[in-house]
């Protein structure tokens, strides 16, 4: 996106609708001339570090109206085959080539294809590069390594972090902002969920998670979610999303956000888009190992898609009590992530044997594989004998476990290791299972909103 002809026209354009959309955030946010509008992505995944690449494709060349910076861990070094394989796309690209050599980092990077120096994650990220995406180059950002000068003084905080880290990093940030006198506004972007069973089962969202950790009220944490391939959509790919909570700021936000190819809308439906954004998780490892073992069968990918989905379906029905219908956005990151996502690619690896669960659920060149600890926590919820509904044939109460066979297939495969990826062809397979039809009508025909799954009164 940046040094080219489409960059230039987009800051064009920007000088008229873009800073009126950014004067009215800061109205809203009662920011006094003079006084910069501090918005701070927090982690730098690729999701995370493309989403604040493009605030900054759109809104910094406003300098004096707005302050965009990002935050991620110092010290995480770039092997050499990375550096080699960096350097070929660097070099590839004619406009990156010329950026570098203006701003003098090219030299670096010609040392660490050598061998004769090591580059680090941070450093990349400031000349535009993710690690854990490096075939897309991003413009260069801000990039504070140390979390209380990036968080302190900030006006919107983007979770970009994996859900498995959210908790810690927000209750570090919370002793950052004990003195503050207005709360921030906070966009999660983390999909995926934890599980807490005593005193009594209950999923805890990211949102939550930040919630509890920092004391920012709910209505200040809304949740954005979407087909969202990170590459494709900073290369212009054209793709919907939602920002979801309290209408105060979900608003307002929807709009700051929108951009040509990347439509932003809102809705007031917080629980079922962030479950669904674990969920979808989930059930992409599933939809990759399909993939591989049945050598891409667009057949087999397809009914795994019915069962899987009236399963997120079945599921979110127990935790919402109207829940937004699998549709729209929502219906399409769900569909996204079996098709492309890293959770799928997950998925498939395992099932060709490229990789192996011993290798754990953080790999190289990806970062975090979020499915796999939400497996565990949706099958540990959803196996609690008193949350039970009545199995349609046997006419007997079960665990809600008992009517999602993919899910426990999947957590025999990832957590339980009893059984190996074959297993979910033979779920699929398997003559008794029911139309996804009927696991959709139970939901719906029956009383299953359980409010206390997600610590809310009756």
């Amino acid at each position: 996106m940046i040094g080219t002809t489409e960059g230039a026209t987009n800051n064009v354009y920007s000088n008229g609708s873009i800073e009126e959309k950014l004067d009215e955030l800061r109205c809203l946010l009662g920011k006094a001339d003079g006084d910069p509008l501090r918005i701070v992505g927090v982690g730098a995944g690729a999701w995370g570090s493309v989403f604040v690449a493009m605030l900054q494709d759109s809104y910094g060349h406003l300098r004096e109206k707005v302050q965009i910076r990002i935050w991620r861990r110092p010290g995480r070094s770039v092997d050499r085959a990375t550096a080699e394989h960096l350097f070929e796309v660097i070099n590839s690209r004619e406009d990156v080539l010329r950026r570098l050599i203006r701003r003098c980092a090219y030299l670096k990077y010609v040392e660490a294809r050598l061998g004769d120096r090591t580059l680090y994650a941070d450093e990349l990220l400031k000349d535009g590069f993710c690690l854990n995406m490096i075939d897309t180059p991003l413009c260069p950002l801000k990039v504070v390594t140390n979390l209380q000068e990036a968080v302190w003084d900030a006006d919107v905080v983007v979770n970009g972090l994996p859900s498995t880290e959210t908790r810690g990093v927000f209750e570090e940030i919370s002793r950052y902002w004990n003195e503050r006198i207005t709360m921030p506004v906070i966009i999660s972007l983390a999909k995926g969920i934890e599980a807490e069973l005593e005193p009594e089962p209950r999923i805890i969202t990211p949102t939550q998670m930040i919630a509890r950790a920092t004391g920012v009220p709910m209505e200040n944490i809304l949740y954005l979610g979407g087909p969202n391939i990170a590459s494709e959509i900073y290369n212009m790919e054209y793709a919907n999303a939602r920002i979801c909570g309290a209408e105060k700021w979900r608003k307002p936000l929807a709009k700051f956000l929108r951009q040509p190819h990347f439509i932003v809308w809102d809705n007031c439906d917080l629980v079922t888009h962030e479950v669904m954004g674990g969920l979808k998780n989930v059930y992409a490892i599933g939809a990759g190992m399909v993939a591989a073992l049945t050598n891409e069968s667009a057949t087999s990918k397809s009914v795994y898609f019915a069962h899987c989905t009236s399963e997120m379906i079945f599921i979110t029905h127990l935790l919402a009590k109207e829940p937004e219908k699998l549709a729209g956005p929502l219906l399409a990151d769900t569909y996204v992530t079996l098709l492309k996502g890293r959770n799928a690619w997950y998925g498939q690896k395992l099932a060709k044997g490229e990789l192996s669960l011993d290798m754990g659920d953080s790999i190289k060149g990806k970062g975090m594989i979020q499915g796999v600890s939400a497996v565990k926590a949706f099958y540990e919820l959803l196996s609690q004998s008193h949350l039970s509904v009545l199995h349609p044939e046997e006419k007997k109460p079960v665990a809600p476990v008992e009517l999602c066979p993919i899910l426990k297939t999947l957590y025999k495969i990832l957590i339980m290791r009893e059984v190996s990826s074959q297993a979910i062809l033979q779920t699929l397979r398997d003559e008794t299972m029911h139309d996804p039809r009927e696991r959709i009508e139970i939901a719906q025909s029956h009383a299953f909103y359980r409010p206390s799954l997600l610590g809310q009164q009756s």
